[in-house]
């Protein structure tokens, strides 16, 4: 097995640990008011913690997990003899207008949109649109 097929095996594990836990999570808030009411009631009558230990475990096996953070200002397709003229000064047109927010990726996945800003000499991104972590799981299905 190669370098690169075990760097895709290891993102394809971390990826399905991260949506593991995050379909936990989602089912957790999903869980009827009466029952986290239940839950809370009993966590501060006992001066315990609200998550249980399985929780903790859950969220401390996915917190090391390395993953690839992109932001995309657009796309376009192009033919191969388009590619191949390409050189200093040439203008790529993306599919974007100005101004549009960017894309945040985490692993390829629409995580949110943000506007370009300077930090220090150094490109960032102000983030203006989060994508809930319910919805997150829902498009991995």
């Amino acid at each position: 097995m190669s370098e690169e097929d075990n760097v895709d095996m290891e993102t394809f594990d971390a990826e399905k640990e991260m949506m593991e836990a995050l379909a936990q999570e989602a089912a957790a808030k999903e869980q009827p008011a009466s029952a986290k009411n239940q839950e809370m009631t009993a966590s501060h009558s006992s001066q315990e913690p609200r998550f249980d230990s399985s929780h903790e475990q859950n969220l401390n096996r996915i917190l090391d997990i390395p993953l690839v953070l992109s932001a995309q200002l657009g796309n376009t397709r192009m033919l191969i003899k388009d590619l191949l003229q390409l050189g200093p000064g040439s203008i790529v047109e993306l599919d974007k207008l100005a101004g549009e927010p960017l894309e945040v990726l985490v692993n390829e996945r629409l995580v949110a949109r943000g506007e370009v800003v300077m930090v220090n000499e150094k490109f960032g991104i102000r983030l203006t649109d989060v994508i809930s972590p319910t919805e997150r799981v829902n498009k991995l299905r």
